[in-house]
C-alpha cells in the first residue's frame, strides 16, 4: 500500500525474520527482498531499529531521540540496532562525539551496509564513517566502497565481529590453512585504507582522532608526561605497535633543560614532572611540538583545567595531531570537558591511544599511495588474458601438471623428467645431472614429507637406484592407489632462500594472494603477508617487505641478496593467474619456490594446483 501511494523507501522494525536460522522465516525475508526489487522501494532492515538524521533531526527510529547528541562530522552505519543507539550513542554523548546519522542496518534484506556507505560518501561534512560490521553480504562490493573512500579522504573505523573456522581444504594446502576468515579481513582492510578496531570505545576514540587531525608530516610521535612510569608504559605500548618515537633535537633537550633546572628527563617522552601544573608547560609544548621528525605530539597528563588550555591553545597554533591521554585524578572534569569542546582526541589508557594512533598513521600512509590504489583500480595484468585448455570439473593437478600452468603465466620451475621406471629415471639424470632430488607424483600423496616420498640430494646412479626403490615402496603403502605413479627426476636447486606463494579463494573477498617464508616450517612462525587480488607492483613489493623473515631475502649475516625483482615479478603473475582464470576459482600453493642470489631469478621447486568447476 506504501508503494502504491509512492513511498520510495521504507524501514522495517519488525524482528523474526532470517535472524532466527529458521528456513520458513528467511523465506519471508526473502519476500521483502523481492518485492523491493518489484517495486524499487528500498529497504531498510528488516530487524533493525531504524535510521536517524541527526543534523536535520529527522528521526525515524524507535529509539527516542537525545537532546545531548550533537551532530558532528562521523557518521555510524550499524547492523546492531541496539549497539548503534544504545552503547555507541551513549557513549559518543559523554565522550563529546557528535554524529551526522546513525543507520542501524539490521538484516539487509534490500540495502546493505555498503550501499549506505557509498551514499555517505557523498555528503561533504562527513568526515569519518564508523561502521559495527557483523558480515558483508558482499565483500567485494565493500571493497569497492571503500577504495572509493580512500580515494575523497573519507575514513572507515570499524569493528567487524565474528570468527569462522578454516575449511577442510586446510589439509589440502598451506595457503588455505594460513588465510583463516579473520586473518583475510585483515589484510583486505589494511589494503583498502579501513581501519579495525576491537570495541565500542575504541571505535569512538579512533573515530574522533581520524575526524579532528590533521594528516602527520612524519611518522614520529613525541610524548609529554609529568610522570616517567607513565611515560615508560606509553612508550612500551607504542612500540609494541610499531610506532617510531624519534630522539629529540640538540636544541630541544636545551630548551627543556634550561626549564627544568636539574629535573625531569629531557628525551622522548619527555618527563616534566610537576612543571606539567605551571605556566613554563605552554613553552614546553612548544618546543616539543616544532620537533622536525614528530607527526604527531600526545600530552599524558591529569586533565585540569590549565592544562587543557594550554593543550588547546597550542592545537589552535599547530598544523600537527594533539593528542590527549588523560592519567585521570581528581579535579579533571572541567579540564576534560574543555577538551572534548575543542575537539582534542581523548584517551584514556596506554593501550587505546596506541592502537588509535596505530590506525592514524596507517591509513594517512595508504593515503599517500593513492596512486597505487588507483592503479590497481584497474587491474595488475601485463599482458592479454591467457585461457588455458583444461579439464572441466574439480580436479587437483599433480606437481608437474601444475608448474606446466604456471610457466603459461612466465613463472620458471626447476628442471624436471617425469620416470615411468628405473632405466628411464637413469636416463633423466644424464640429462640434468647430479645431484638430484627424487620424488613420486601421485594425486593420492599431497604432503610428500610426510609420506617420505621424496629424496634429496641423491648423488649419483647408484644412490639413485636405492631411492627410486624406497619411495615408490613408500608410496604404495601410504597410498596402494598411488601404483604406477611416476617419479620426478629433478634438479637439486641450492643457494636460494626458500618461500611460499599462494593463492586460495575467499568467500567474502574472492582470491587472496599470500607470500612468506617457506618449507615444512610456514605454518609453524604463521610469517605471511596477504593481499585482495588484483594487486599491483608496489603491494608486491610491500607483501615482501611486511613479513619477518625479510631480512633473509636482503643479505642478512653475509647470506647473497635474493632476487627480489623476480620474486616481485612471480607475485604479480599469480596475481594475474587468479584473474584469468576467475571462472575456475583456482587455488595455490608454490612452496618452495627458491629465491635465489639478485640476477639468477626464481625457481618453483614443487607447486599444488587445486581448479573448480
Amino acid at each position: 500500500e506504501s508503494a502504491e501511494i509512492g513511498a520510495r523507501s521504507a524501514i522495517i522494525v519488525s524482528a523474526g525474520f532470517s535472524e532466527r536460522g529458521d528456513a520458513g522465516r528467511s523465506h519471508l525475508q526473502d519476500e521483502i527482498k523481492d518485492f523491493a526489487l518489484r517495486s524499487g522501494v528500498r529497504v531498510c532492515g528488516p530487524n533493525c531499529l531504524g535510521v536517524a538524521n541527526v543534523k536535520s533531526g529527522i528521526w525515524p527510529s524507535p529509539t527516542p531521540p537525545d537532546a545531548n547528541l550533537k551532530p558532528g562530522p562521523i557518521a555510524l552505519v550499524s547492523h546492531s540496532g541496539a549497539s548503534a543507539f544504545g552503547p555507541l550513542m551513549t557513549r559518543a554523548i559523554e565522550m563529546g562525539i557528535g554524529y551526522s546519522y546513525i543507520i542501524s542496518t539490521g538484516n539487509e534484506a534490500d540495502l546493505e551496509s555498503s550501499d549506505f556507505i557509498r551514499y555517505l560518501l557523498e555528503e561533504p561534512d562527513i568526515r569519518v564513517i564508523a561502521c559495527f560490521i557483523e558480515g558483508f553480504k558482499d565483500g567485494r562490493k565493500f571493497l569497492e566502497v571503500a577504495r572509493m573512500a580512500l580515494e575523497r579522504d573519507k575514513r572507515i573505523v570499524l569493528i567487524k565481529v565474528g570468527r569462522s573456522e578454516v575449511g577442510s581444504k586446510a589439509a589440502l594446502s598451506h595457503t588455505a590453512a594460513l588465510t583463516g576468515s579473520d586473518a583475510v579481513h585483515d589484510a583486505a582492510f589494511k589494503q583498502y585504507g579501513v581501519i579495525r578496531t576491537d570495541d565500542y570505545d575504541d571505535l569512538l576514540q579512533t573515530a574522533h582522532l581520524m575526524a579532528y587531525s590533521p594528516p602527520p608530516f612524519k611518522d614520529g610521535v613525541v610524548v609529554v608526561s609529568h610522570s616517567g612510569g607513565v611515560n615508560s608504559l606509553i612508550a612500551d605500548h607504542l612500540g609494541q605497535a610499531g610506532l617510531n618515537l624519534p630522539p629529540l633535537t640538540e636544541g630541544a633537550k636545551e630548551g627543556l633543560n634550561s626549564i627544568l633546572g636539574g629535573v625531569g628527563w629531557a628525551s622522548n617522552p619527555a618527563d616534566v614532572t610537576g612543571f606539567a601544573s605551571r605556566d613554563e608547560f605552554s613553552e614546553i609544548l612548544t618546543l616539543l611540538e616544532q620537533e622536525p621528525d614528530a607527526g604527531a605530539l600526545v600530552v599524558a597528563t591529569a586533565g585540569k583545567a590549565s592544562q587543557a588550555d594550554q593543550v588547546i591553545d597550542l592545537k589552535k597554533r599547530s598544523a600537527k595531531p594533539i593528542i590527549f591521554l588523560s592519567t585521570g585524578g581528581d579535579g579533571v572534569a572541567e579540564g576534560l570537558a574543555r577538551l572534548k569542546e575543542a575537539h582534542i582526541p581523548l584517551f584514556y589508557s596506554p593501550q587505546g591511544l596506541a592502537k588509535g594512533l596505530r590506525g592514524f598513521f596507517d591509513y594517512h600512509r595508504q593515503r599517500a599511495w593513492i596512486e597505487r590504489a588507483d592503479t590497481a583500480t584497474n587491474g595488475a595484468h601485463k599482458g592479454a588474458q591467457v585461457r588455458p585448455q583444461l579439464p572441466e570439473g574439480s580436479l587437483t593437478l599433480t606437481e608437474y601438471e601444475a608448474k606446466e600452468l604456471l610457466s603459461r603465466w612466465g613463472i620458471p620451475a626447476a628442471q624436471e623428467i617425469r620416470a615411468y621406471s628405473l632405466e628411464e629415471a637413469i636416463e633423466a639424470s644424464s640429462t640434468i645431472g647430479f645431484p638430484l632430488a627424487l620424488k613420486l607424483e601421485s594425486p593420492r600423496i599431497l604432503h610428500k614429507t610426510e609420506a617420505a616420498v621424496i629424496r634429496l640430494n641423491v648423488q649419483d646412479v647408484e644412490q639413485l637406484r636405492i631411492a627410486y626403490g624406497e619411495i615408490v615402496a613408500n608410496g604404495l603403502k601410504h597410498s596402494p592407489e598411488s601404483k604406477g605413479s611416476p617419479v620426478l627426476v629433478q634438479e637439486m636447486v641450492t643457494g636460494g632462500t626458500e618461500v611460499i606463494v599462494g593463492l586460495s579463494q575467499d568467500p567474502h573477498f574472492g582470491p587472496i594472494l599470500l607470500f612468506g617464508l617457506g618449507g615444512i616450517f610456514v605454518e609453524v612462525f604463521n610469517d605471511v603477508a596477504m593481499r585482495v587480488c588484483p594487486i599491483t607492483e608496489p603491494e608486491a613489493g610491500e607483501m615482501v617487505q611486511e613479513i619477518r623473515g625479510a631480512k633473509l631475502l636482503q643479505g642478512f649475516r653475509g647470506r647473497p641478496k635474493g632476487d627480489i625483482d623476480a620474486l616481485i615479478d612471480v607475485l604479480l603473475a599469480v596475481s594475474d593467474m587468479a584473474g584469468d582464470l576467475a571462472h575456475r576459482q583456482p587455488e595455490l600453493d608454490i612452496n618452495p619456490l627458491m629465491v635465489l642470489p639478485k640476477g639468477q631469478g626464481v625457481k618453483a621447486v614443487d607447486a599444488l594446483v587445486t581448479l573448480g568447476r
